[in-house]
């Protein structure tokens, strides 16, 4: 087995990485597609914003059967945590594996992995930040050609990052 982790974000190279906005609807923030060959078990979740929202928000970890349309990653943002692991199989591409969503598509069945409230808070607020490690027999395994998503639902837009952590 073989751990990798992924960002909402191109893999940072001369500059840092970049933060994404989420917007004041349901929106995508990062995508993960199994392909028809590997099921993935996750291992850890997070986000952190530049700041708090202006108004109340929600952060979801879920598993969907429909693609959301993304930005495509490419091999080098789904970075492998032992630098002699083979590339992950996940399948890349618009409607794969990639971030900050342009459509969401029609979900028709999903499982909620976690869903995290967050609160209102002045601007003046320090960052807020959540992550999550699953203990190894509670880990949630996605099926083979499934969608693993991070959606954001803010009352106010603010700026993101997250990430998963998973094996394959």
């Amino acid at each position: 087995m073989h751990r990798y982790k992924i960002w909402n974000a191109a893999a940072p190279t001369t500059a840092a990485i970049a933060k994404v906005a989420t917007g004041t609807s349901i929106k995508t923030m990062l995508q993960l597609a199994t392909p028809s060959t590997r099921q993935i078990q996750l291992i850890s979740w997070g986000y952190s914003f530049d700041a708090g929202p202006s108004s109340a928000g929600l952060v979801e970890l879920i598993q969907t059967d429909v693609a959301a349309t993304v930005t495509a990653h490419v091999v080098s943002g789904v970075q492998p945590l032992d630098p002699n692991a083979p590339a992950s199989l996940l399948t890349l591409g618009t409607t794969g594996t990639g971030y900050t969503a342009t459509a969401e598509g029609t979900t028709t069945a999903s499982r909620s992995l976690d869903t995290v409230l967050v609160a209102p808070s002045s601007s003046s607020a320090p960052s807020v930040c959540y992550s999550y490690q699953w203990m190894p027999d509670e880990r949630p395994i996605i099926a083979v050609s499934k969608f693993l998503r991070v959606r954001a639902t803010m009352g106010s837009s603010v700026n993101m990052l997250c990430w998963i952590c998973w094996d394959e």
